[in-house]
């Protein structure tokens, strides 16, 4: 299990809580009364198909866009009335990066120091450690649009520690890179979480969110569909099985005999049977081929994934980036 996930996180404070947001383009809805409790040092994920509202979601915690209604707290200041305490307490990293790809890594960073008031000497340290632990120390000299996606996704993040914030809103962070990358991100963000920072995350990827979230939101219509752990999820949606498959005609038939419930594949010589997956099923199936003396000889198990719960909830077959009504409603401006 990732590193990230802990038990106990429920009776943990909120970092990040909001009762009935709401947000309206004209006469699209686009977020329609979602509530949300996001425990402090946790990874919290929030999928959605395009246009469920996920980027717009980010922008109200992040106040880079006033909510219609509704009312929320980050990092214990209320977005509406104490907007500089919250972005005092947060870093924004989106799917578009903030690098500015003219200047070199190490003045990227810099920079972003000399935005946080620090003095030249912590700003220097501070670059020097983030550049360090991001593994951009070879590159930190050449300038930052000759960076792989992967180099100035590590950038942009560690730009957005520069501040030390508490709270960090990842924007699909994994949008574009190569396998590798994306499990490099990974490791990063558990380490954030290891160190006690609140991880808010929007993804595209359903294996991320399973991978790495202590809770997950299903976002659909503007509307959280459902809440709780991967596992808590998966629970939901029925459609678990056990898929025996024999190689002898002869004790396929049997088995079918023997388990009369189970469906028939006879090309494949297979036979499924409807289960939870759980130790007691499987051997109440085995149990019973035993008793007419049957053997199978391959025993999968399938039970349902996140793709088997996003499909169900949101009667969608993609979770692609975010919609053009997310991603334009307002400008890129990210806050750090």
């Amino acid at each position: 299990m990732p590193t990230s996930k802990s038990v106990g996180r429920r009776s943990s404070p909120a970092a990040v809580s909001a009762v009935g947001l709401r947000k309206s383009y004209g006469d699209k809805t686009v977020l329609d009364g979602i509530d949300l409790r996001i425990p402090a040092g946790s990874v919290f994920a929030l999928l959605g198909p395009n246009g469920a509202g996920k980027t717009t979601a980010v922008k109200i915690l992040s106040t880079l866009i006033t909510a219609d209604g509704g009312q929320a707290q980050v990092a214990g200041h209320d977005i509406a009335t104490s907007p500089d305490g919250v972005r005092a307490a947060i870093g924004v990293t989106g799917q578009f990066s903030a690098v500015d790809g003219l200047i070199t890594g190490e003045e990227n960073m810099l920079l972003m120091a000399d935005l946080h008031h620090l003095s030249k000497r912590e700003g220097r340290q501070v670059t020097t450690e983030l550049l360090e632990r991001f593994d951009l120390v070879d590159a930190a000299g050449k300038p930052a649009q000759s960076y792989s996606g992967g180099m100035k996704r590590r950038l942009d993040i560690a730009m957005t520690l520069v501040g030390r914030p508490r709270i960090i809103f990842l924007d699909e962070p994994t949008t574009g890179l190569d396998p590798r990358s994306r499990h490099n991100m990974w490791q990063i963000i558990r380490e954030l979480v290891s160190d006690g920072v609140t991880v808010f995350l929007t993804t595209q990827y359903l294996d991320e969110a399973d991978e790495l979230a202590d809770r997950i939101a299903v976002l659909n219509d503007g509307r959280i569909v459902a809440e709780g752990s991967a596992d808590e999820l998966k629970r939901l949606i029925p459609g678990g099985h056990v898929r025996l498959r024999f190689s002898d005609p002869a004790a396929y038939r049997s088995a079918a005999s023997a388990l009369d419930e189970a469906g028939r594949d006879d090309e494949a010589l297979s036979l499924q049977i409807l289960s939870d997956g759980s130790q007691r099923e499987l051997r109440s199936v085995l149990d019973r081929l035993d008793s007419v003396g049957i053997d199978a000889d391959e025993l999968t198990v399938h039970t349902p994934d996140l793709d088997d719960v996003f499909f169900a909830l949101t009667g969608s077959g993609e979770t692609g980036r975010t919609s053009q009504t997310d991603q334009t409603d307002q400008p890129k401006e990210a806050v750090r």
